[in-house]
Order: structure tokens, then sequence, then C-alpha cells
């Protein structure tokens, strides 16, 4: 049986991630380093734990359970915060018609989000805009959830954005259902120019960076809006998928990428402390492909795809947008003759019991039920981890 690698092992041996971290520190950003610390004191004796002992008097079981990262980039996190919202979203979202489209853009455009950050607070915004103004010009709000993607499945960058939206709406006086069919051909042409016209803006008021590789490219022959216009002409991949009647295997789909790492850890297949290598989907030749990288590469690409802090990879709009779906999802539940759902959020406890069957509470000796009698507070800001930055790379502060 094979050794299973984890992102965290391929960061820790041979002290990968401190080599990498020494040698671009001014080139890394602030919330990358913040996120790797996390990931890295992640079920560490610095971050706390709860110990809990066998409610049953004559039973000596305890158990002593590390606190997590909740970090992003852990795979281990990742796969409870998408249980989490998975399990969320289908308390919330309404049983009916539901549409997955993918908006993809030119790849000479990829490199712009790197050089000009603030870009990508945009971009789902424009593809729901997309959505919102043809259903606007049948007079209903369709319910819309986005999310942001900056990879593709071998790390390089690929800035694209996937969208779920409701093949219907409430009309605008609140006391019908209407239903909404979305033509990938106009999606596209209203996909390419809202994205076009956003560069063209930044570019006018001069807040556009040109990445190196495009600026070499441009000349008084060729200029930035030449190339705007050679891109406008182009076909621009909009990916409209068959609708359901449900939104749970969307919510199936979409939430193995919101809420964890950009690679998962069953896609790594080999790491001798050098090199890794992974395995990808070619979409060009819808064939398996494994890709090496030293562990320098490896981390390289694996790292620029980690958020800013606070940025919101996942947004909604129309009727579940935050600020009117409280008093707007109520109407839709009835008038699609459904009870009102709760977003209640599963436990701890609720997740193992469905993933493996397994109460954590209940004492493995007598069966009987364990309590909470120990609580220690670690370190749970990334700041105060920053403290111990190199002891947790160089692995001086143990797992559990």
């Amino acid at each position: 049986m094979a050794t299973k690698i984890s992102i965290k092992q391929i960061l820790l041996t041979n002290q990968n991630w401190w080599n990498f971290y020494e040698k671009y520190e001014c080139k890394i950003r602030v919330s990358i380093v913040y996120c790797i610390i996390k990931l890295l004191s992640c079920k560490t004796a610095i971050l706390g734990y709860k110990k809990y002992a066998c409610s049953n008097p004559d039973c000596s079981n305890s158990k002593y359970v590390p606190h997590t990262c909740k970090c992003k980039a852990c795979s281990s996190c990742g796969k409870k915060a998408t249980e989490a919202w998975i399990q969320k979203q289908n308390n919330v979202l309404p049983d009916t018609t539901w549409q997955h489209i993918t908006f993809t853009m030119p790849s000479e455009l990829w490199d712009f989000f790197w050089c000009n950050r603030y870009l990508l607070n945009e971009v789902c915004k424009l593809a729901a805009n997309c959505i919102l103004m043809l259903a606007a010009n049948k007079g209903v709000t369709p319910g819309i959830f986005v999310a942001l993607h900056t990879f593709g499945r071998d790390l390089k960058r690929n800035v694209h954005v996937h969208l779920s939206t409701t093949q219907g709406g409430i009309t605008t006086d609140l006391k019908s259902w209407k239903s909404l069919y979305f033509k990938q051909s106009i999606l596209m042409n209203l996909w390419r120019y809202n994205i076009v016209t956003l560069f063209r803006n930044a570019y006018k008021k001069n807040k556009l960076i040109i990445p190196p590789s495009i600026k070499s490219q441009l000349n008084n022959a060729f200029t930035f809006e030449q190339l705007l216009n050679s891109l406008y002409k182009k076909y621009w991949m909009v990916h409209c998928a068959k609708s359901t009647p449900t939104p749970k295997l969307t919510i199936a789909y979409l939430g193995r990428y919101f809420k964890r790492p950009p690679i998962a850890e069953s896609k790594l297949k080999h790491y001798d402390g050098n090199e890794v290598t992974f395995k990808y989907l070619d979409h060009t030749s819808g064939t398996y492909r494994n890709f090496k990288l030293s562990a320098e590469d490896f981390i390289g690409r694996f790292v620029q795809h980690i958020p800013d802090t606070g940025f919101r990879m996942i947004r909604y709009y129309g009727f579940l947008a935050n600020r009117i779906r409280g008093k707007i999802l109520p109407i839709v539940y009835d008038l699609l003759g459904q009870e009102a759902k709760t977003a209640k959020a599963p436990t701890y406890a609720e997740l193992l019991q469905r993933a493996f069957g397994v109460d954590p509470f209940k004492c493995i000796l007598c069966g009987q039920q364990l309590i909470l009698t120990e609580y220690s507070f670690g370190k749970t800001k990334a700041k105060g981890l920053l403290n111990f930055h190199q002891e947790l790379a160089q692995f001086q502060i143990q797992n559990f």
C-alpha cells in the first residue's frame, strides 16, 4: 500500500518551506506566510488542545483532541470546511432547477491578476452580472453563488469563475416564480465585454501594472489597446453544464474546490524528498498525466494560489445576496411550495458520524459519554504564531 503524501510533509522535509521562505522572502505575500504558518501549526501543541475524560467514574479512559488550523491550504481542515459548507448549502438553497456555468478568459490575461490583485475582487461580480442582467430584462431575480479559481489542474495560473444559478427567479413584485434560460453565446459576449472593459478602464486610469511577459510584446505598432482588441475578437470559453433538478449535485461538485487546497493530496503520487509527482487531468487529451516538479517549484506553484487575508472566494448574488436573503428566501420557498430551511452548520461530532460512523464523544472502553475536562488555549492568531515560524518550519514543535 502506497504511503500517503501530505502537503505538510513536503513543506517540512529537508526544511523545504523554510529554505523557500528565506530565498523568496521579499516576494512572498504576508497572507501566504500566515497561511503556511497556520498549516504547519495544525494539530501541534502550540495551538492548544481539549482533554476529554470518560463520565464513568470506574473508567480511566481519556483522550486529547488537538486544535486544528482551519486554514484553506490544509487538506484536513479543508475537508471539514467543505463538508460543513456542503451541508449548510443543502440546508439553505431551494430545490429547483440549477445550472452550473464556467467562465474562462484568454491565458494572456492571467498574469495581470498577480500584478493587480485588486482586479480579482471584481471578477465574480462581473460573471454574476451577466446572469443578473439577462434575468432583469425578464423582470426576475435568480439565486446565484460564485467561486473564483486562480489555478488549473496542473497548478499553473488560470483565472476562471464557477457560477451556479437557479434557472428561474422571483419576479420584481415578489408574487411569482418565472423560469429562465441562459444562452451560451449571449453569456460569452457579455462576459468578454465585461472583462475587457475592466482592463480597459483600469488602464485608462493608470491603475494597471502590465506584466513583464506582456510588456515585452508591446510597442508603438502593437499597443495595449490593440492587445485588448485582439483578445476581444477571440472566442472565450463559457461552458454551460446540463441543468439539474436540485442544487445538490452542483453543491457536491463545487464543494470539492471551494474550501480545499488547489490540489488534493490524493493526487500526490510520489515524493522522494527532492521531487514531487502529482496526477492531473489534461483537458486537451482527456487523459490523466503525471507531472514532476522539484519541491521548490511545487511549493511555488502551490502557495501562489493562497488568497489574500479576508478575500472571499465564494460570493452570493441575486436573492441569495446576504443583504436580502433573509427577506426574500422565505418568499422563494413559499412560491416553490417548500418548507423554510435553516442554515445550521454541522458540528464536529456530526461530521465524524456521517463520514465514518464514529461518535467521537463515546468512550472506546466502556461506551459511556466523554466529557470535556480540560481546555488549553494555544496561539490562535497568525501574528502570534509568526514568532514561532522558524521552529514550526524546522519541525521543532511536535504534533500530538
